[in-house]
């Protein structure tokens, strides 16, 4: 062995140890999710694609794939618009504001989700903060249902995911040359122009990795999605559990899994390439 092969060795042996972690815990068990798929039913007689056909071939279960990626869609964009007036406030602070906000930010990634979401059970219910506020006020005149619906669950899943969005989108305007907006401001350009002229396009790489981030998250948000969704709405996460410890159908479940990574990560994916081809004609203009 030369010595340029034994150098290329001692420089590639401390990643040894996390390749063997990543192919131990992701590879193996994504390659067993594969072979359970392939079942043709329960008792694991026979390997065909009758799995993947039966979900194809089911309104059912589209809709609630559909569904599943359309919450992910919706969350990552209430998180997008909270995110930026809370970026903007915090480029415009002083170096306490921003310690303060950056707590805040921070904060609800220091408490379990399941505490979050229970929380967000309180305040949602039918005595909750939100119906106790709103009859005390006079705007309802009874409570209104606000847990298990689509509603809560969108706004229970935007607070707990705003944190990876906001932080990208406030490094993003961090790194904004200052210069630039000021020499708008100058040239008579109104803040509503600045924004979507220079701040909206130059952190736009900050803002699809929030977005790619909130997606996955929110659409794959097992436990606020059942507890806060309930029973009445039936989305990807409660089904594929539900196939698997209601059922024991595991070759569906398996296969279930797998068309829902493989569309969480194909939107991820595309959103990625079609933002780098669009800052590329950015850049080239």
């Amino acid at each position: 062995m030369s010595r340029a092969d034994t150098t290329a060795s001692r420089q590639l042996l401390p990643v040894v140890p996390l390749a063997a972690l990543f192919f131990a815990a992701f590879v193996l068990p994504l390659a067993a999710l594969v072979l359970v798929s392939l079942f043709r039913d329960p008792q694991f007689t026979g390997l065909s694609l009758v799995q993947y056909v039966r979900f194809l071939s089911d309104p059912f279960s589209l809709k609630v794939l559909s569904d599943t990626l359309w919450l992910g869609a919706e969350v990552a964009f209430a998180t997008l618009i909270l995110a930026y007036p809370l970026a903007l406030v915090y480029v415009a602070s002083g170096q306490f504001m921003r310690t303060l906000i950056t707590f805040l930010i921070m904060l609800p990634l220091l408490t379990s989700t399941v505490v979050r979401t229970f929380a967000w059970i309180v305040i949602l219910g039918r005595d909750g903060i939100v119906n106790s506020a709103m009859l005390s006020l006079g705007f309802w005149q009874a409570p209104t249902r606000l847990l298990y619906t689509w509603e809560g669950m969108v706004l229970a899943l935007t607070q707990i995911q705003l944190p990876l969005m906001a932080l990208p989108v406030i490094n993003s305007l961090l790194r904004l040359d200052g210069n630039l907006t000021r020499a708008a401001e100058g040239l008579g350009a109104s803040r509503a122009r600045i924004f979507i002229t220079i701040i909206l396009p130059l952190t736009l790489p900050g803002a699809i990795a929030g977005w790619l981030l909130v997606f996955a998250a929110g659409a794959t948000a097992f436990i606020t999605q059942t507890l806060v969704g309930g029973g009445r709405i039936i989305l990807m996460p409660s089904y594929i559990y539900q196939q698997a410890v209601g059922v024991q159908d595991w070759p569906f479940a398996a296969a279930l899994s797998l068309i829902f990574t493989l569309a969480v990560t194909g939107i991820v994916l595309a959103i990625g390439a079609l933002s780098r081809r669009f800052m590329r004609g950015v850049d080239a203009a």
